[in-house]
């Protein structure tokens, strides 16, 4: 006869079927006026969307001819940070650039 204990229960519930929830993502939209240079502007995606030359170009023309160009996709207080940045470096020039945010 052999004395095997059965295997104890330690009391502890373990999940295994944990949800990932991502958090909803946002677009940065800089949009067009009649004061704000184009430099400025390349130079604002570039500082502050850490973009390359060529694309903060493509943006720029996209913002200067549709009146509005999407600078990036972030989570909301990355986003609403990014916007606040754009503003301050606009106001510190005497540029009316504004951004905003939408759900991407």
């Amino acid at each position: 006869m052999t004395n095997q204990r059965p295997a104890r229960e330690t009391g502890i519930a373990e999940r295994t079927d944990q949800e990932v929830r991502r958090s909803p993502l946002f677009r940065v939209v800089l949009h067009n006026d009649d004061y704000t240079t184009m430099d400025f502007v390349v130079s604002v995606l570039e500082s502050v969307f850490l973009m390359h030359p060529a694309e903060a170009y493509r943006v720029m023309m996209q913002v200067h001819c549709q009146g509005r160009g999407a600078a990036g996709v972030y989570p909301h207080e990355i986003a609403e940070t990014k916007v606040g940045l754009v503003h301050g470096l606009a106001r510190e020039r005497g540029f009316p650039l504004k951004a905003s945010i939408e759900e991407a």
